[in-house]
């Protein structure tokens, strides 16, 4: 094909362009639909929430799901790569409800029908669709949206109920009660994977009240018997330490360590037992002067194990109101005495449970009282109001406040509430260990994430809370009867068609509340449903099946592509979509869900802050790839530690750098089409198979065999899922082509008079252009696109497989490599010597160098002229290898550099007077410097021949109309030129 010079776009340009073309001629399709169905590489995609906006981390994301599968296409591989939507959930509902302005969980239902709510959330889950697609089109990545998978369609709900029914029939899920976090906003329990994930503890302050709990008269006789020398009165006092005055009110028991030491400490007339470590800390007031006290005795925690004392508020029956041991009750902060209020706490619940100790939950679901002094008050508005009454009521000793991080809701951002709760659990302690073998045929990228993070999650994490008390999800298939003996009965649902066996109904949409309408009689026992719904992490968790609508279609293809080989998302889903991803898999088919992953960082602000609009701390990201191209971005997305699980601060400079370090590609190519136009020349090669040229030049051998060795790297760090590694090969080689190849084949292309060797030169361009493209296709599709077309005049890239490794040799790599290395020490020794290099120099030294073998003295002329000496001395040897540069200017050697001076200044005279590169010219300098009409005159020849000119002449008067003036030697030289016939 032919070459046209100057047809280069601005990246702005062709990336809209080339997002209409991709589509246009359905190429993303074809790129799956030309490799073969039976050598599939499976892609999951974690798909974002509907209701979400896109947003730098999402372009993060995408640009990692976007390179990685592209690149296994062009290794021959069928990448299906189809979105999906997350629409169930807390963030759809806290949508909804700030569309539809519902403040409480209790007015759906009562003000708004649960039909009229589930019927908004459904609508809503469509509002921001196109968005996200036209967003991900800017980022080029390919992914198919047209068939995108929902949550919340009825076929993937089905493909939820079957694994919910097979976890159950195998033992791995049970009913039971737990302290959980819980939202009292939203009224239901959260995980500790999404409150970890988002990293949604904050700082708060909270009241921290030392509570009097009165030793019964039974307890202090018992206690007077021990001290009996000692005048102790009547009223003894367990000084109680706790955060959370809201749970005084459902205390059942207070709990000590029994191998700590106490102390009674006797305070204004008034006895306290603390522990023996904390006596001087607690005895403080609020400006933590020290208070008077006297300490009457210490004994051992054992001592107070058993005795009763007085409940502050009514009395709970049998058991309660007790003293008793815990492991988990410290003497280092406190008072070393911890109050019970089991319901809201889990080291608490178990204490109560093990010891049969009475468990008080007086909050409803919503956090407001059911019962007490405060009962109908929200726990968190009375929290700080019920430490003040107690205190003025006597009942505390005293208040602190204490700031502490504290979980809060990751969708409404409420305070947490620790509460036991009746819930739908699956077991993840009884698969543990099977869970811990599946993550060893996992390879994860960054690699320490594997026995590191992951490992831990999976060793630490308690049985999953699958429930919620919600509305908008799949609705748990759990219906349950009550026979006449009052026995419950559970039966638990795989299949629409099973439930229309049991009850002859089958709805079309199997959301609440129109599945909670069916019921259905076994052995005269009627079946009602549970109000409960799955946790969205368990839809999420059954994507690799549920996508496919398994197992009731698609069982062929979701078997032979299972498990998947790869995903990728921020290091905050190593607890979230990973984990439950692998759990729920392992539990069904006892294997991991995915083989290989990447665990990106998370992506800050300028400032390294959490990027947000009130810091104002980023550039909007449509805004910074209209300035520097979605290739930039990618490209410093894929390079930097974000790749390594590391967090990384978004800076846009840093788009700038790269995006002017990929210009560098668009330079080559403006220079190799400029004279391939002029010289009408064209590839005799076939672009579709495109061959490695075979030259007798050293440059193009050297350059080829760079080329070669860049697929080779980049090939085998992709192949290790090693995206920085795989970038950092590139710009280098960029450079190389840029500032070695083409900066020293220059004379070969515009003055050469060997064609044999100016059609090689072409010919190496070319390939390396052309093969560059390949390797750039996965990581900025939009100039390898642009690029691979303008040169081929091919259909795209990105159907084009990833180029074999050709001949690499070796030999003159080494070779060149030592020649640029001495290059660059005679470069640096310049610069610190002040001396530029237009300069000519005497020589260079060089010791201990590498054998240069049959080409040295071609390469020993490429030494001098790059670093313009007249001879350089090169000894081979096998030790340190040493530079020296001698700087000693002669006066020739200063005129030379005076010439060369003039020669940049008519050079660049040429261009801003608008003559072509071939045009030939007349030239007339005039100076009034010595020293400048004296280089002049000695190398006159030079001059001509550097610049093109027929005719040089030194006057005093402008010969011709053209005109520049510069200054050459800290003087001024008049430049003027005509165009010579």
């Amino acid at each position: 094909m032919k070459f046209t010079s100057g047809d280069r776009r601005k990246a702005v340009e062709y990336e809209a362009d080339l997002v209409r073309y991709w589509k246009e001629n359905k190429i993303f399709e074809k790129s799956v639909e030309n490799r073969p169905k039976d050598n599939a590489y499976v892609f999951y995609d974690g798909p974002p929430f509907i209701t979400g906006v896109p947003h730098h981390g999402t372009l993060l994301s995408s640009v990692v799901k976007d390179a990685i599968p592209r690149f296994w296409a062009m290794q021959g591989k069928r990448v299906e790569r189809v979105w999906g939507w997350d629409c169930h959930g807390l963030p759809a509902e806290v949508f909804t409800e700030k569309k539809m302005n519902i403040q409480d969980k209790r007015d759906i239902g009562t003000k708004i029908s649960l039909e009229e709510y589930i019927t908004t959330c459904r609508d809503n889950m469509v509002v921001t669709g196109g968005l996200w697609e036209d967003t991900i089109d800017r980022i080029g990545r390919w992914v198919e949206f047209k068939n995108a998978y929902r949550t919340m369609d009825k076929e993937y709900m089905e493909s939820v109920w079957w694994a919910f029914k097979k976890l159950y029939e195998k033992g791995k899920i049970y009913e039971g009660e737990k302290v959980l976090l819980y939202c009292t906003r939203d009224a239901t329990p959260i995980s500790k994977a999404e409150v970890a994930m988002d990293n949604s503890y904050k700082e708060i302050t909270d009241p921290s009240v030392y509570v009097k709990f009165k030793l019964t008269k039974k307890s202090v006789q018992k206690l007077q018997h021990t001290f009996k020398e000692s005048k102790l009165t009547d009223t003894i006092n367990l000084l109680a330490w706790t955060t959370t005055p809201w749970t005084l009110n459902a205390n059942t028991a207070i709990v000590v360590n029994k191998n700590n030491e106490y102390s009674i400490v006797l305070h204004k007339n008034e006895y306290f037992i603390v522990a023996k470590s904390l006596v001087e800390k607690v005895f403080t007031n609020e400006k933590h002067e020290q208070l008077s006290y006297e300490i009457v005795g210490t004994v051992d925690g054992s001592t107070f194990v058993g005795m009763d004392y007085e409940p502050l508020f009514a009395n709970r029956g049998a058991n309660a109101h007790k003293v008793w041991h815990a492991d988990f009750v410290s003497d280092q902060d406190g008072t070393g005495i911890a109050h019970e209020a089991p319901a809201y706490g889990e080291d608490d619940y178990k204490m109560a449970k093990e010891n049969k100790v009475p468990i008080v939950i007086d909050t409803d679901d919503e956090g407001y009282y059911s019962e007490g002094p405060w009962k109908g008050q929200q726990i968190w508005e009375i929290n700080k109001q019920i430490a003040k009454e107690l205190l003025a009521g006597g009942v505390v000793f005293k208040i602190e406040y204490i700031k502490h991080d504290y979980p809060h809701c990751h969708r409404c951002e409420t305070k947490l509430q620790y509460r036991a709760h009746p819930s739908w659990f699956m077991d993840i302690d009884g698969q543990r260990e099977e869970m811990l073998e599946q993550n060893g045929d996992i390879t994860w990228f960054p690699g320490h994430i594997k026995n590191g993070r992951f490992e831990k999650t999976v060793e630490s994490a308690p049985d999953w809370n699958l429930s919620r008390d919600r509305f908008w999800a799949t609705a748990m298939p759990v219906w349950k009867g009550t026979d006449k003996d009052g026995k419950e009965h559970v039966k638990v649902v795989g299949s629409y068609q099973e439930l229309k066996d049991l009850s002859g109904i089958e709805l079309e949409d199997y959301h609440r509340p129109w599945v909670d309408d069916v019921t259905f009689t076994i052995d005269d026992i009627e079946y009602r449903r549970i109000d409960k719904v799955l946790d969205c992490w368990f839809e999420s968790g059954s994507m690799p099946f549920a996508q496919f609508h398994y197992p009731f279609e698609n069982i062929e293809k979701f078997e032979q592509n299972f498990p998947g080989d790869f995903i990728a998302e921020y290091v905050g889903q190593v607890r979230a979509w990973f984990y439950y991803l692998h759990a729920v898999n392992v539990g069904l088919f006892g294997k991991n869900a995915f083989k290989n992953v990447i665990v990106t960082g998370t992506l800050a602000g300028n400032d390294g802050r959490k990027m947000s609009k009130s810091f104002g701390n980023f550039t909007d990201p449509n805004e910074l790839m209209d300035r520097y191209s979605a290739d930039a971005l990618r490209f410093l997305f894929l390079s930097s530690s974000l790749m390594n699980g590391e967090d990384f601060a978004l800076i846009d400079k840093d788009v700038a750098d790269i995006s002017r370090k990929l210009a560098m590609v668009w330079n080559v190519y403006d220079f190799f089409t400029m004279y391939a136009s002029v010289d009408e020349w064209e590839s005799a090669e076939s672009t579709e198979n495109l061959a490695a040229p075979v030259s007798e030049n050293v440059l193009d051998e050297w350059i080829i065999s760079k080329v070669h060795v860049l697929i080779s790297d980049v090939e085998k760090s992709m192949k290790e899922y090693d995206l920085q590694m795989s970038t950092r090969f590139i710009l280098p080689f960029i450079d190389e082509l840029s500032n070695w190849f083409v900066r020293r084949s220059r004379k070969r292309f515009w003055k050469s008079e060997d064609l044999a060797d100016k059609q090689s030169a072409y010919a190496t361009l070319h390939y390396a252009l052309v093969q560059l493209a390949h390797v750039l296709a996965p990581f900025t599709p939009f100039m390898a696109e642009e690029l691979y077309r303008k040169l081929t005049g091919g259909e795209s890239v990105h159907l084009r497989d990833w180029p074999e490794v050709g001949h690499v040799n070796e030999r003159v790599v080494l070779e060149m490599d030592a020649v640029r290395t001495v290059v660059n020490e005679g470069l640096s020794q310049r610069a610190k010597s002040n001396v530029k290099v237009r300069q000519p120099l005497h020589s260079i030294s060089v010791s201990d160098g590498v054998d240069l073998g049959p080409h040295t003295q071609l390469y020993l002329d490429i030494v001098a002229e790059e670093l313009n000496v007249k001879s350089v001395n090169w000894v081979v040897g096998g030790g340190e290898l040493t530079v020296v540069l001698d700087i000693t200017i002669s006066e020739e050697l200063e005129l030379e550099g005076i010439a060369r001076d003039v020669i940049r200044s008519v050079q660049v005279g040429r261009r801003d007077l608008g003559f072509d590169i071939t045009d030939r010219i007349k030239l007339n300098l005039i100076s009034e410097n010595q020293k400048v009409i004296k280089a002049i005159e000695k190398f006159a020849d030079m001059i001509s021949n550097e610049v093109l000119a027929v005719d040089v002449q030194l006057s005093a008067t402008i010969e011709y109309p053209d005109k520049v003036e510069a200054r050459v030697d800290k003087t001024s030289l008049v430049i003027s030129m005509q165009k010579s016939k």
